[in-house]
């Protein structure tokens, strides 16, 4: 069994407060990026590298035999009202044994018991029968799955296993929902706001179409693990000449969380639907995600990031659970994440057996009172050693 001791208990905690410390939003990871390749290299890990479009990559292990990736995201969403905080977001305070701050649970948290995990592995002079990968990728909030895609796609690194280190209070995750992003223009007619009935208002139009969206919700497909797709406007917007004039345009974004047996194609066809069923003039569309890296990478992607689920008794989810019983004197409970992850490409793109299982907890991400428990990162870190040592083996 790992344990970490009371030093490196302190020297993780304090690594983690760094990453806290250090603002990481979305496209603007480079200073944790920095951060944690100065970690890697100081707990022993010497092949480090940061690829094209900015993730970290560790790796121990003699580069031969089958490949484990231990996934975290270094980005984090942004503090859009400080004044919500009881504590400073990047203050990374410590309170009987609680670390709060933005980033804590989603998940720098899970990065630092990635790397200390490595670093018991390392001492305990284990030899693996493959590779270990720790990998902190980027842009995951926005856009979930893309880094992990570059780094299979263009870099060559493909695993055998994910694990996917997002807050899951300890237990195991072993799926999502998807989702796709859909913008729906409505076109109109413009005229003088005094000669309202001259012209046809995009904003109505659009107004008619979101009541009929608001109907089809309740009608939308159900999966009995995964639950019941959803349905949400998120943005809508206008354009005129003035605010003395009626719109000719009228635009808005839908949010559209995607069960079991849901496609981009049927998501699409039912908005499409709503739109013949009003008769009125406007299009749907799959958004696409562009952004430049903090490396300069420029990264496009179509928003459509398909459900997924492993059966519970998949060898890997049961290891897992074996794992986690072995090193932490408990059954973990096996379930289903509510946000969306990396696991929409690793799995739900590219197939490869992904698991959950993380330190912090779910309703605690995005919020004002993000924190973890540190005893909980020290005891994702056990985990993830000894589940390096019981899916890759020794020599």
């Amino acid at each position: 069994m790992f344990e970490l001791s009371s030093q490196d208990f302190q020297a993780m905690t304090a690594f983690l407060q760094d990453l806290v410390r250090t603002p990481s939003f979305s496209t603007q990871e480079g200073e944790v990026a920095a951060r944690l390749v100065e970690e890697m290299h100081r707990v022993g890990i010497s092949d480090v590298r940061v690829d094209r479009i900015g993730n970290v990559i560790g790796r121990i292990g003699a580069g031969e035999g089958k490949k484990l990736l231990l996934n975290g995201h270094m980005d984090t969403v942004r503090v859009s009202d400080p004044a919500a905080w009881n504590r400073d977001p990047f203050g990374a305070e410590v309170e009987k044994g609680v670390l709060y701050g933005r980033g804590t649970a989603d998940m720098k948290g899970a990065l630092a018991a990635m790397v200390y995990a490595a670093k018991m592995l390392l001492e305990a002079g284990i030899s693996l029968n493959g590779d270990l990968y720790v990998v902190g990728v980027v842009q995951e909030e926005p856009c979930e799955g893309l880094a992990s895609r570059i780094l299979i796609e263009k870099e060559g690194l493909r695993p055998d296993w994910v694990i996917l280190g997002e807050p899951s209070d300890l237990q195991v995750s072993r799926g999502h929902r998807g989702r796709v992003e859909m913008k729906v223009t409505v076109q109109g007619k413009a005229c003088h706001a005094a000669m309202p009935h001259q012209g046809k208002n995009a904003i109505y139009g659009a107004a008619q179409i979101i009541f009929g969206l608001e109907l089809l919700a309740d009608q939308l497909a159900e999966d009995r693990f995964l639950g019941r797709g959803s349905l949400a406007v998120t943005q809508i917007e206008s354009t005129a000449g003035s605010r003395n004039a009626v719109p000719d345009r009228c635009s808005f974004y839908i949010d559209r969380r995607l069960t079991l047996g849901e496609t981009e194609a049927k998501a699409l066809a039912e908005v499409q639907g709503v739109i013949v069923r009003e008769g009125l003039q406007a299009n749907v569309e799959v958004t696409e995600y562009r952004a430049a890296s903090y490396t300069g990478y420029e990264a496009r992607h179509r928003e459509y990031y398909p459900p997924w689920a492993m059966d519970e008794g998949h060898p890997l989810v049961q290891a897992v659970v074996q794992t986690v019983r072995r090193t932490l004197g408990y059954t973990p409970r096996i379930g289903r994440w509510a946000f969306s992850t990396d696991g929409t490409y690793t799995m739900g793109v590219a197939g490869i057996p992904t698991v959950g299982f993380g330190p912090g907890a779910e309703r605690h991400a995005h919020t004002a009172e993000e924190r973890i428990r540190l005893d909980d990162v020290a005891a994702a870190a056990r985990v993830y050693a000894q589940l390096a040592v019981d899916l890759l083996g020794q020599v």
